[in-house]
C-alpha cells in the first residue's frame, strides 16, 4: 500500500502549547484560577521537551525499524481510513494504558517515565516534561498486535500524535471539573491530577491516556476528593532543577543498587523488574506499603478507592 507522508501532530501543536501556558499563566496572576508556576521548574519541563523531540530524532528509527520489521509478518493490511483510524486509535489508547500501568509497576521502565512526575507543580508546562530515554525500555514492543492486525506503522505513529495532544490540556489546576457525562467516559484534569499526585490513595491511579474507561475496566480508577488535594511530584523528590539530573537520575539509582555489593543474581535482577520502592532488604516502602500505612493512621478511609482494607492483622 502506498503510504502518505502523515505530519507530525505534536510539532505542529507546538504553537498552541505555548500560548495556551501563556493563557493559563494570565488566568492564574489575574483570574485567581488555581495553578503556579516557577520559572526554574518550567525551564527545566521545557528544556525536558526539547531534549525528549531531540531524543526522538536521534533514536527514533528504532522503534519505527521494528514496527517496520513486524509490518512484514502482517495477518491483514486494513489500510487508511477514517474508520480504520478511529478503531486504532482507541485499540492504541488501550495499548498505552498499559505501557503507562508498566511505567509505574516496572522500575525499568519507571526509569525513564519518573521524569515526567518529577515536578512539584501541575500546570501545562509539566505536561512537556517528556522521557529522553523511552526507546531503551523496549515500550515499542507493546506496538506488535496493531501492527500485526494490518495497522501500517505510520499510520499509528500518525494516530498516536493526537493521543499525546490531548493529553496536554489535561495538566492543569485551572479546570476544575468537566461535565459529569465527560468525566465519565475522558481522561479529565480531575482525573489527572490525581495521577500525578503522591498522596496514599491517588498512588498508582488513573494510567488513561485519553480514554478514562480503561482506569475503570481494569480497577485503578480513584476520583479527585476535595477533602484530599493532590500534593505534585514523586514519593521522595529530587532536589534539582537540573535536566541532566532529572533525565537520568534514576537510571544512575536503579544500577547503583543493582551492583551493591553482596546481593544474589536474584536480587540484582529484581531492581530492575520489580516496583518502585521495592528493596532486597525491604528498608523502602512501595506503594503499598504506603497506603496501608495511611489506613493504619486513618481507619475511617479503610477501603475507600485507591485505599485496601485492613485485615486483622492491621488492626491488632
Amino acid at each position: 500500500m502506498n503510504v502518505p507522508d502523515f505530519p507530525d501532530v505534536t510539532q505542529l501543536a507546538v504553537p498552541v502549547f505555548l500560548a495556551a501556558m501563556l493563557m493559563e499563566i494570565a488566568c492564574i496572576k489575574f483570574w485567581k484560577s488555581k495553578g503556579e508556576y516557577e520559572t526554574r521548574d518550567t525551564l527545566t519541563s521545557l528544556l525536558m521537551g526539547a531534549g525528549s523531540v531531540v531524543s526522538g530524532l536521534i533514536f527514533g528509527f528504532i522503534s519505527y525499524g521494528f514496527a517496520i520489521w513486524i509490518w512484514q509478518f502482517r495477518f491483514w493490511d486494513l489500510g487508511i481510513s477514517v474508520w480504520v483510524g478511529l478503531v486504532a486509535f482507541i485499540l492504541d489508547d488501550l495499548r498505552y494504558y498499559w505501557y503507562h500501568r508498566f511505567a509505574h509497576t516496572i522500575r525499568w521502565v519507571w526509569a525513564e517515565h519518573i521524569n515526567h512526575h518529577s515536578s512539584q507543580h501541575y500546570n501545562l508546562s509539566t505536561a512537556l516534561r517528556q522521557s529522553w530515554t523511552g526507546v531503551f525500555t523496549g515500550k515499542f514492543i507493546l506496538l506488535t498486535p496493531l501492527v500485526l492486525l494490518g495497522v501500517h506503522p505510520a499510520f499509528l505513529a500518525f494516530l498516536y500524535g493526537f493521543n499525546l495532544v490531548y493529553q496536554f490540556w489535561i495538566h492543569t489546576e485551572a479546570i476544575d471539573k468537566m461535565p459529569d457525562w465527560f468525566e465519565t467516559v475522558m481522561n479529565t484534569p480531575s482525573h489527572h491530577r490525581v495521577h500525578h499526585a503522591t498522596n496514599a490513595r491517588y498512588l498508582d491511579a488513573n494510567y488513561a491516556g485519553t480514554l478514562i474507561i480503561w482506569d475503570k475496566m481494569f480497577g485503578t480508577f480513584v476520583p479527585e476528593l476535595k477533602e484530599d488535594r493532590p500534593t505534585y511530584g514523586i514519593v521522595r523528590n529530587i532536589a534539582t532543577f537540573n535536566p541532566l539530573k532529572v533525565a537520568f537520575h534514576e537510571w544512575i539509582a536503579m544500577f547503583s543498587d543493582a551492583l551493591s555489593s553482596g546481593l544474589t543474581l536474584r536480587e540484582r535482577l529484581q531492581y530492575f523488574w520489580r516496583p518502585p520502592g521495592w528493596s532486597h532488604d525491604g528498608s523502602r516502602k512501595g506503594s503499598q506499603t504506603l497506603k496501608t500505612e495511611y489506613v493504619k493512621r486513618n481507619p475511617d478511609s479503610a477501603g475507600m478507592p485507591g485505599l485496601p482494607e485492613l485485615s486483622r492483622r492491621d488492626v491488632g
